[in-house]
């Protein structure tokens, strides 16, 4: 556990540090309210290309309808921005040659590997409270209602279809470390974006049950998910955190 500590302790000095993070953060927040808001605001002015593509929350209003337009961004643009930020966070050891560094630690690689994923979770729940916030200011300013029970409900599914998002982009950090770079990491995050998008379209009566879809289709359709399809998802991070710490324990320098 000490081991652990340590490994989290420098991972989250280096997180605070890192300007791709931040910045990563501050576009996904403000870039994905900006673009509900400018759909919000379409729609309520009844354009008709934006209607047609918003598909059952055409017949949404107010507040439904931001939260509802900002869920199906984040199952999309969301997920690739926290792909980008997981490959890089592992992949930018080999690119910018500090690997080398880490065999002379006393704490284990897989360890540090771990307190990776731990720390990158951190900053998705950070993502996840700050995007909450500035749609929740949004709406107020849009003057879209009262805040019901309701409303403050589904502002909730917004934090945990964030947490969901960034659980999915687990495999970026193990393609990232088999490639030795963040690049092949974002390839493999666009894989996961298109397959669990394509399933959504294809097999919606199925894809509730599919790790990869299931937040996908519950930010579509909140209530063609329910709560054991949605748990599903952990087996995601649950298999590629393991396959992350294994490999990260067989580095070589050479190959």
């Amino acid at each position: 556990m000490k081991a652990l500590r340590t490994a989290l302790y420098v991972e989250l000095r280096k997180a605070r540090a890192s300007r791709v993070l931040h910045l990563t953060a501050i576009l996904l927040m403000v870039g994905i309210t900006i673009l509900a808001i400018a759909l919000t605001i379409s729609v309520n002015s009844g354009d008709e290309q934006v209607l047609a593509k918003l598909g059952p929350l055409a017949d949404t209003t107010g507040w439904l309808l931001l939260i509802g337009i900002t869920a199906q961004v984040i199952a999309a643009g969301g997920l690739l921005a926290i792909g980008i930020a997981m490959s890089w966070m592992f992949g930018r050891e080999f690119t910018d040659g500090t690997i080398s560094g880490l065999f002379a630690l006393p704490v284990p690689r897989s360890i540090i590997a771990l307190a990776k994923l731990g720390v990158l979770m951190l900053w998705v729940v950070a993502v996840s409270i700050g995007l909450t916030a500035l749609i929740l200011v949004s709406g107020l300013a849009l003057n879209l209602g009262p805040l019901t029970s309701e409303i403050l409900l589904q502002l909730g599914r917004l934090l945990v279809l964030v947490v969901l998002t960034g659980l999915l982009t687990f495999p970026a950090a193990w393609v990232a470390t088999l490639g030795r770079g963040p690049l092949p990491g974002i390839a493999a995050t666009v894989v996961v974006l298109v397959i669990a998008q394509v399933t959504v379209i294809a097999a919606p009566d199925s894809a509730a049950w599919f790790p990869l879809s299931a937040p996908a289709l519950w930010a579509i359709m909140p209530e063609a998910v329910h709560l054991g399809q949605l748990a599903t998802v952990v087996i995601v991070p649950a298999l590629f955190a393991v396959l992350t710490a294994l490999s990260w324990q067989r580095l070589q320098l050479h190959r």
